[in-house]
């Protein structure tokens, strides 16, 4: 039964217009949301042929919504999934284009590329662009660098520029601009410049891929979308009363287009209700989302304002962590003014008297704001002999690790995995996918090029760390010993006879003998299917290798997804399969294995282990016990002297931020401004800071609110052992200390 608090309750007494709320971390804004969909549902205004629309960010949360919505509709005696239509904006936009695609200019057999294939047709784009100018290496790179060019620069190098061009064009779809208008408006300025011709170039060679395929990538659909909303006023007005009511949740992830295509569909005079939480803005930089596209919606004169500021999930000692960095962004203390205002208002408050769900007990010992200087594998290992210790005797409770970034992640699991922990994982991709793609990638590797003996010796070293065979650990050494020092390795596996095959092998030992015939005997059995189609291959290895299930499902899931990339490169051999593969394995690249992810995490299923996390994942999330890493001046900059940036890359020339100048140089382009297209290179690099900086605030504060009841949180020194606490964080130890020696 719900029972709604007093500013729930103000919510739900809603019955039509615009509304808009502002809801903190905690408040049970999805709950609500629910709540207020079934009630107009069985509301008198509501027909048999029309739904509330509910509008959400991602797959898990349509499934959230949708349970609940058929739980509270049940309970009031109807039939449930009946009356409402949840979706996320891409689904919504999907359904709009599917229904009409002629208004779009798609014929009605068009296809959807995901986001694993648009990455794989971009890379391609570039790495062929760069290839054809390599003028721009050396126009971009750092001169250091650039005389002693080598493959990692290189390759680091154009993974920068495909993170640039998949901005670049992302971007250019929320302007509306096609390749070709973007191709004329930079004709007509009458000049040139190094970024958007890049840009511009990728756009039309990624526009024509996707041509060639009759498909479309999810930035088109929302595009689209709104073109078909825009150009057929009969098919709106449709819509408009197919869907008389909009619920969107987390609108502070709005993005321009998202806000037109709903305000469009809501209409001068409809009904739509957008809530967020501005503070919990967090994907500015993967997307063109902004919290301004809600801050000004609901301050316009039209809008009806509320808020739900109770939150019950946290003891009041975490909230006054989260209320502290709130007032400090108002305040004059605040060290850089760029970050004044950063954080909104509301604060959040307690949940009230006697409230059905109130906060934990508050146990204000159980914080730890860690101030001593770590290095990155110490600050590791610190927090696995923590939970070492705090694991067996608190089974019963949820305990996640949050991290900044994958990489940090992955090599947390690492340390916990030596620490005999067994973690769940929220990362790009899961250490069992990253292993499987890992040792594919080794071995196609080796047979592109079966002279090299780096590869050999590590198809031999990865099959045995795989088989975890401790009687034969102390072979591996001797046996790789071999495989190295043999001046022709390919005799080693297609030798004239056994004689001649014996004389490779210095002072042979009868084990060492017998390990180096079974896997050579192996490794020829996969030179064989060497010729067969990819997806072929890669199963034809998996069954010879794997014996585990979920190693052989993952197999079947990586060998599908090159069989696709295959398909739309032709022209790949091995070397570029076992990149992809490579990509994978280092968690560049995503690829959801089989996992929770895309229908909805449940902590509360996971009580007793230990939950690895990007912060960003974990947004939605809770867990009673919370470490939060890596909170340095790197990962969380403040905009000030000193502080370093993730995209300004080492290599680059500068270390400008080539995703910004191009991004800033697109929009002078866009809006005609010359002078912003040639401004001083390095201007777009410095302002793209105190936007990044404001977001790494929000993430901080999301991390924060992520726990209950116990809360920890370090920071590291860096590669360089340079780096300083951050100025955040910095703030909350100097408040905490001092709020601690007022209660002793």
């Amino acid at each position: 039964m719900f029972t709604p608090r007093p500013a729930q309750k103000r919510i739900l007494e809603y019955t039509h217009g615009y509304m808009g709320i502002k809801a903190v971390p905690g408040s049970g804004k999805t709950h609500t949301l629910s709540y207020l969909a079934s009630k107009l549902i069985l509301s008198e205004s509501l027909k048999d042929d029309q739904e509330i629309l509910i509008v959400t960010l991602v797959n898990s949360a349509v499934e959230n919504f949708s349970k609940r919505i058929a739980g509270f509709i049940k309970s009031f005696g109807l039939l449930p999934n009946t009356g409402y239509r949840v979706r996320t904006l891409h689904g919504l936009a999907h359904e709009i284009v599917r229904e009409r695609p002629s208004l779009a200019g798609l014929s009605d057999d068009f296809q959807i590329i995901d986001e694993r294939e648009a990455a794989l047709i971009l890379n391609n784009i570039v790495s062929n662009w760069l290839h054809i100018h390599p003028e721009f290496l050396e126009r971009y790179t750092h001169p250091d660098q650039n005389n002693n060019r080598n493959f990692n620069l290189v390759k680091n190098f154009e993974l920068t520029l495909v993170d640039t061009a998949t901005s670049f064009i992302r971007q250019a779809k929320d302007y509306q601009e096609t390749a070709e208008g973007l191709r004329t408006m930079l004709e007509e300025t009458g000049t040139s410049d190094d970024l958007l011709e890049f840009g511009i170039t990728v756009y039309e060679e990624y526009h024509r891929a996707l041509h060639y395929r009759s498909a479309i990538d999810f930035d088109d659909l929302i595009r689209l979308a709104l073109r078909s909303l825009e150009t057929d006023q009969d098919f709106l007005e449709r819509l408009r009363y197919r869907w008389p009511y909009i619920l969107e949740d987390e609108a502070q992830d709005s993005s321009r287009l998202q806000e037109r295509i709903l305000n469009l569909l809501a209409g001068p005079d409809g009904n739509w209700v957008r809530v967020g939480d501005p503070n919990q803005a967090i994907f500015e930089t993967f997307t063109t989302a902004h919290p301004k596209y809600l801050l000004n919606f609901i301050n316009r004169p039209d809008v009806i304002n509320e808020e739900l500021p109770n939150s019950g999930r946290s003891t009041t000692s975490i909230i006054s962590l989260a209320n502290h960095l709130i007032n400090w962004s108002h305040s004059e203390e605040i060290p850089n003014p760029e970050m004044v205002n950063t954080l909104n208002f509301p604060l959040i408050d307690p949940a009230p008297p006697n409230d059905p769900q109130p906060n934990p007990l508050d146990r204000p010992e159980m914080i730890f704001l860690y101030e001593q200087a770590l290095e990155p594998d110490k600050e590791l290992q610190t927090v696995a002999s923590s939970l070492s210790r705090w694991l067996p005797e608190n089974q019963d409770k949820t305990v996640a690790v949050l991290v900044p970034r994958n990489e940090r992640g992955i090599k947390l699991v690492e340390e916990l995995k030596r620490h005999q922990i067994e973690p769940v994982e929220l990362l790009n991709s899961s250490i069992s996918t990253r292993q499987t793609a890992d040792i594919l990638a080794s071995i196609l590797s080796h047979l592109a090029e079966p002279s090299v003996k780096r590869y050999l010796t590590e198809v031999y070293r990865k099959i045995k760390l795989l088989e975890d065979d401790a009687g034969k650990i102390e072979l591996i050494p001797k046996v790789t010993r071999v495989i190295r020092d043999c001046a022709y390795p390919e005799r080693l596996l297609w030798p004239q006879s056994r004689d001649a095959w014996l004389e490779l092998i210095p002072h042979p030992d009868g084990s060492v003998t017998t390990e180096l015939e079974i896997f050579c005997s192996q490794v020829r059995k996969w030179h064989r299917a060497a010729l067969l189609p990819i997806d072929q291959l890669i199963l034809t290895i998996s069954q010879n290798l794997f014996h585990h299930s979920l190693d052989l499902a993952l197999s079947h899931k990586l060998a599908v997804s090159m069989a696709a990339a295959a398909k739309n490169h032709p022209d790949w051999m091995l070397p570029q399969f076992a990149h992809e593969l490579q990509e994978i394995a280092s968690n560049r690249r995503k690829f959801t294995g089989f996992s929770e992810e895309d229908t909805g995490f449940d902590p509360s299923l996971h009580k007793g282990k230990v939950v690895v996390s990007t912060i960003h994942k974990a947004k939605g999330l809770e867990w009673d016990r919370v470490y939060l890493l890596s909170v340095n001046q790197y990962d969380f900059p403040f905009g000030l002297p000193g502080d370093q940036y993730i995209g300004e890359k080492w290599f680059v020339r500068g270390h400008i931020n080539l995703q910004e100048e191009a991004l800033s140089k697109l929009k002078s382009l866009v809006e005609k401004d010359r002078i912003g297209i040639n401004v001083e290179e390095g201007e777009a690099t410095f302002i793209a800071r105190t936007g990044y900086a404001q977001e790494r605030l929000r993430l901080f504060f999301v991390g924060i609110t992520r726990a209950k009841t116990e809360l920890i949180i370090t920071w590291n020194t860096g590669k360089s052992g340079a780096n300083q606490p951050s100025v955040p964080f910095s703030e909350l130890m100097r408040f905490w200390q001092q709020r601690q020696s007022k209660n002793e």
